[in-house]
């Protein structure tokens, strides 16, 4: 049995808690239906070999809304985006993957590039390249010297 002091602090910041989400309005709860996001990113991968890009873009992006947890489905929309320039979107994409799958070294480095590159945010860039490097457990020459470039540049 928990003591009467512990329970009424432990009570008291429950409440603060429920006070403050009910000022904040509520995300819409996302439902996972793992089944039909798979299906559609199947066909936006097959649209997109296809050379149907606008259509793999729809496709990509509803599997994601329907299943943010899959990496691969938010890689390949985030790949598409940038090939659009819609890099903020990319970015934006990606950084959900991750708030998902934080280990998934593929989102790290595309995450990476799209920083540098596309919005010169090279401090961003730089610790996603680290975290790609750390997750993807292999020293990458290219990585390395991505890496040694952008701790040049920022100091």
């Amino acid at each position: 049995m928990m003591p009467e002091t512990a329970r009424a602090v432990l009570l008291t910041g429950c409440l603060a808690l429920l006070a403050g989400c009910a000022s904040q309005p509520r995300p819409e709860p996302v439902v996972v239906n793992t089944a039909e996001a798979s299906e559609l990113a199947r066909q936006a991968w097959k649209a997109h070999q296809q050379g149907r890009k606008e259509e793999a873009l729809e496709r990509y992006r509803e599997a994601f809304d329907m299943n943010p947890g899959n990496a691969l489905t938010a890689n390949n929309l985030a790949l598409l985006l940038r090939e659009q320039g819609r890099f903020e979107e990319a970015v934006t994409v990606l950084e959900t993957g991750l708030s998902h799958s934080p280990v998934t070294a593929e989102l790290h480095y595309n995450l990476a590039v799209i920083s540098e590159l596309y919005l010169l945010d090279l401090d961003g860039a730089l610790a996603h390249y680290r975290r790609y490097r750390s997750l993807a457990g292999t020293e990458d020459k290219q990585v390395a010297g991505w890496i040694a470039d952008l701790e040049r540049r920022l100091d």
